[in-house]
């Protein structure tokens, strides 16, 4: 299974998001630190979930964190996270 892959599953079964974007973009990092051959270094999360509710900004990133945290160990270098309630979601200008 792919880090990108293990990453959304965990996501998924910890999380229950209503949507959920997994992106890739080790490419964009290439001979930067913590870049390696084959990627899967630096991914984007885009996370909407009810378990966010009542937690602030911080809160929800270390949730996150500590759910991948054997993403970390696994070559994870970077992650951007957009952490949003499913009412903030809806709120979003489109």
């Amino acid at each position: 299974m792919s880090l990108g892959d293990w990453i959304r599953t965990t996501l998924e079964e910890q999380l229950r998001p209503t949507a959920l974007s997994v992106v890739d973009e080790s490419h964009q990092h290439e001979g930067h630190a913590g870049s390696r051959p084959g990627g899967e270094t630096h991914f984007r999360l885009d996370v909407v979930s009810e378990a966010f509710e009542g937690k602030s900004r911080v809160e929800r990133h270390r949730l996150v964190n500590t759910l991948l945290e054997e993403a970390f160990k696994r070559g994870l270098h970077a992650l951007a996270l957009r952490a949003r309630t499913p009412a903030e979601a809806a709120a979003a200008p489109r």
